[in-house]
């Protein structure tokens, strides 16, 4: 159960941090440059696909050995129709709101175009994940993995899970390469519309579903108990996290000066090919697998090694993580994520409406945000807390921990 608490605590920081990172103020807001993306090429995003992958393998991986293949099977596509319903209820949702604000258009077009209920095609597009909304581009990220999942996680059961993960390696190449534009790029002709946008995505699904299946195949190992953690990750073995360590302190001061565009112009092309955010080039990579080697070492082996400051580190990376708001969030953070959504579009179309804000005006927006962050998540356990409050038998959660971990 801890383990799922912890999954859960780290979801709902990821979603923290994503509802901050996507508050838009003209001007920007100090918020946004005090977090973990300013010190090391990690983002929130790469910790929710992978912690999604990670689930979709433990979850399903024990679904398909208890009940079959097609059960299984069935329950992946039973949730991603779910996630589907959702992505679209949020476009139909935050198109039907722009006829009616005054200026929503106009102070909406960057995010939208001119999508709206009079473009078949555009809408079209958005059906089939072609033409993606900004910030409403990760759950068909999850819609389409889980796609593929099924005969995936069964190939790891039966011992193939070093095919499934060559195969996501070849992938992951391909799209380095871009040789995915061999599809893309007729398909972006077929659907321009009238703004002249075609294919929009901030995702090369090829490059990121590194993320996703690498996560996927762990999962499924951990749910056959064929990875033993407390070895791998033991308080004497300190090879891997002193590599991941050296990894991040590589890459640390490179962050910091590709921030604040420091590097030398002749430098920077060339780095700039190596670390594509939208491919999830091989800088991003090599970052993501440092810091959650790291983080994993530290979780699990931390709190039993020598050093008395190593212990001190893991107790409060492991506080952080299972803070009662953070897991609150992260149980329900599909209803999260996409109440996320309307609140980062209603504080742009506010900031569009008023003049320049104070950055004092912005940090307590952004800190009401975040309060209001949980509304969903509270909802579909107020019957938990309603018992809680007034003393009566606690009732059973909503959903299990296993099912609310597969979300």
């Amino acid at each position: 159960m801890k383990r799922f608490e912890i999954i859960d605590g780290m979801r709902g920081y990821f979603l923290v941090f994503m509802l901050i990172n996507h508050l838009i103020f003209v001007g920007g807001y100090w918020m946004m440059e005090v977090n973990h993306r300013q010190f090391a090429f990690v983002e929130d995003a790469q910790g929710f696909v992978f912690l999604s992958g990670l689930l979709i393998g433990m979850v399903y991986a024990r679904k398909m050995l208890k009940y079959g293949y097609d059960t299984g099977r069935q329950l992946i596509r039973n949730r991603a129709f779910e996630l589907y319903r959702y992505a679209m209820g949020t476009v139909m949702a935050v198109l039907v709101v722009q006829m009616f604000l005054p200026d929503a258009y106009r102070l909406w077009y960057n995010w939208l175009g001119t999508t709206n209920f009079d473009e078949p095609l555009r809408l079209a597009a958005i059906a089939t994940f072609l033409f993606q909304p900004t910030f409403m581009d990760i759950l068909p990220q999850y819609i389409v993995y889980m796609i593929f999942a099924p005969p995936l996680v069964w190939l790891c059961l039966r011992g193939k899970w070093a095919h499934v993960l060559a195969g996501s390696l070849i992938a992951w190449m391909a799209a380095q390469l871009g040789l995915q534009r061999f599809a893309t790029e007729p398909l972006n002709a077929l659907v321009t519309g009238a703004d002249g946008q075609g294919i929009r995505a901030s995702f090369n699904m090829l490059g990121w579903q590194i993320v996703f299946f690498s996560a996927m195949v762990i999962g499924v190992l951990t749910a056959q108990k064929k990875i033993d953690w407390q070895a791998i990750f033991s308080p004497e073995k300190t090879l891997l996290p002193k590599a991941a360590l050296a990894i991040c302190l590589f890459f640390l001061p490179l962050r910091i000066v590709t921030a604040w565009d420091l590097l030398p112009q002749a430098v920077l092309d060339k780095f700039a090919t190596m670390e594509i955010r939208a491919d999830f080039g091989p800088v991003y990579l090599l970052n993501f697998a440092a810091v959650a080697t790291g983080l994993a070492w530290l979780l699990i082996a931390g709190p039993k090694h020598h050093n008395a400051f190593v212990r001190s580190l893991a107790r409060g990376v492991t506080a952080v993580f299972t803070l009662r708001f953070l897991r609150l969030l992260g149980r329900h953070s599909l209803q999260v994520y996409v109440w996320h959504v309307a609140i980062v579009y209603a504080v742009y179309y506010a900031d569009g409406r008023t003049p320049a804000l104070s950055q004092l005006t912005k940090t307590t927006i952004a800190l009401v945000c975040i309060a209001l962050l949980p509304l969903p998540a509270l909802w579909r356990e107020r019957d938990q807390i309603a018992a809680g409050l007034f003393g009566q038998p606690k009732a059973e959660p909503v959903e299990t921990k296993s099912r609310s971990a597969a979300r």
